[in-house]
């Protein structure tokens, strides 16, 4: 007889190995009976979570969206001020929660597998468009109508700093990958 209530822990201990196993293998070269074993339960049981291991995947980058999305929010909510809503946006792609090895790992490959799976092409886009969106809102008091073009290099800044990173062999420095992308962005303010 099932344990009630045992499912929700199940599943984001499912998530938090599935992540941790992409973070060590650097791929989405896992199986599922090894992110159940990391999970201390049987592949019989994550099938019936999950399904597959794209499924499991695409639960773990909705997990790690979710993180990301308390620690920016939580941060804009402190925000006074137009500077104050940028760094929000920026250091809360970049905290802890979000900036490590194997969070980054994962990210990486979701990266890789939104180009040929379309519910990781959807989640991805999702993911783009309120990243963009909210750095929009955030650049339009200092450069107005150009706010949109800010948005989008910032955007892509902040993903190739991900992939520098992932392909690094140090571990990830949050505070330092903030300050180089709000460096990059107070420049492009100030020459608008």
């Amino acid at each position: 007889m099932p344990k009630l209530g045992m499912e929700p822990l199940r599943r984001a201990s499912l998530i938090h190995a599935t992540i941790a196993e992409i973070g060590a293998a650097g791929s989405l070269d896992v199986t599922v009976a090894r992110i159940a074993k990391r999970a201390g339960m049987s592949s019989a049981l994550a099938h019936h979570y999950f399904g597959g291991k794209d499924d499991i995947f695409l639960a773990a980058m909705r997990q790690v969206l979710r993180d990301y999305r308390r620690e920016v929010l939580s941060r804009l909510k402190k925000a006074q001020s137009p500077e104050d809503r940028v760094r929000a946006i920026v250091e809360g792609g970049f905290a802890p929660s979000n900036f490590r090895a194997d969070t980054v790992c994962a990210w990486l490959n979701f990266y890789v597998l939104a180009l040929s799976s379309d519910p990781a092409r959807r989640l991805h886009r999702v993911y783009a468009r309120r990243l963009r969106s909210n750095l929009t809102h955030a650049f339009r008091p200092f450069v107005g109508e150009q706010a949109q073009k800010l948005a989008n290099r910032a955007a892509e800044l902040i993903d190739g700093v991900y992939l520098n990173q992932g392909l690094a062999a140090a571990d990830p420095d949050g505070i330092r990958a903030a300050e180089s992308v709000l460096g990059v962005i107070w420049r492009e303010i100030e020459g608008a």
